[in-house]
Parts: structure tokens; C-alpha cells; sequence
């Protein structure tokens, strides 16, 4: 069975792929052409590090799948980040991106605070997924998968939340 870690790297990298490519259809479909070139929409890198995952202990685990219910939860969050006061924040979108973190963390504990049905683990979840697709927008040379698997991984919280849920693999949309 793959680590925490493994499949939050696997998860992250298949959502940073889909939302570079943004084509659902390219991203299951992630092997190269005949030729050896990678599917539109993704560089040699996207492609190497998804299919990295792809071991055995990870047959059975779809982070593809994963990533996409991931990418929904982030579309449900209507943070509007031009609008939102946080010092945190604010050095992310300046290029600070090792403030991603604990800028994903305050968000999503204020977030969690005015909507106490919104559990923070599940406020984290869509606040970074939903910072990510933003950023990837605005300031795409910027971004890289390592930010959003740190976060994660270093949020024992979120963790446990997740491990409480049954993995990733029951993360539902």
C-alpha cells in the first residue's frame, strides 16, 4: 500500500496535469502517441510525473479520478482572492509561493468559521484546490504541484481527516 505522501503526490500531480491541460478527456487517457509525444495540452514533466505514480501499489488507486472530484470541490469555492484581506495571501499573489500554505490555512479557517457546517478540512481541501487554479491562471511559471503537496502533507489535520474518511480514495465530490 502506497503512503499518505505517494498518493497525495499522485493526487496533486493529477490535478496540476488536468488543470494545465484542461481536458478532462486527455487527462484519462495520459500515455503518449505512437510517436513517443504526450497527449495535447501536457509537457513531457506533467506527463513523467503522473505515470510515476502508476506503480504497484498503486493499480487500484485512481488519483485521476481523485484529482477530479479534488477540481470540483475547488469549483464550488466562491472565494473571490482579488477581493480578500490577508497578509498571507497577499505575499502568495506577489510570487511568495512558500506563504502557500499558511495562506490556504487562514483562508480556510475564516472560511470554516462564518459557515460552521463547513468543516476546515474540508474548507482546506477546496480553498487550496480552488488557490491552485488560480494561480495557475494568473501566474502560471510560478506554480509548481510541490506547494499544494506540502500543504497537505503538512497539515496533520487534513490528514487525519481524510484517514478518518478512509484515504483518498473515498474522497467524495
Amino acid at each position: 500500500m502506497a503512503t499518505f505522501e505517494k498518493q497525495t503526490e499522485c493526487v496533486v500531480n493529477a490535478l496540476f496535469s488536468d488543470l494545465l491541460g484542461d481536458d478532462e478527456s486527455d487527462c484519462r487517457s495520459l500515455e503518449t502517441d505512437s510517436e513517443g509525444r504526450p497527449p495535447a495540452g501536457y509537457d513531457a514533466g506533467s506527463v513523467g510525473r503522473l505515470l510515476a505514480c502508476i506503480g504497484d501499489d498503486l493499480k487500484t488507486f485512481d488519483a485521476v479520478v481523485i484529482a477530479s472530484r479534488l477540481r470540483q470541490m475547488g469549483d464550488r469555492c466562491n472565494m473571490d482572492f482579488e477581493h480578500i484581506s490577508s497578509e498571507d495571501l497577499a505575499e502568495v499573489l506577489k510570487g511568495e509561493m512558500e506563504k502557500f500554505g499558511a495562506a490556504v490555512d487562514s483562508l480556510s479557517r475564516s472560511w470554516s468559521d462564518r459557515n460552521p457546517e463547513l468543516a476546515y478540512e474540508r474548507a482546506f481541501l477546496c480553498v487550496s484546490a480552488k488557490l491552485l487554479m488560480y494561480l495557475l491562471k494568473k501566474v502560471p511559471a510560478m506554480v509548481h504541484p510541490s506547494y499544494l503537496i506540502r500543504a497537505i502533507n503538512g497539515n496533520s489535520q487534513v490528514r487525519n481527516y481524510i484517514e478518518a474518511h478512509g484515504g483518498w480514495e473515498n474522497l467524495d465530490s
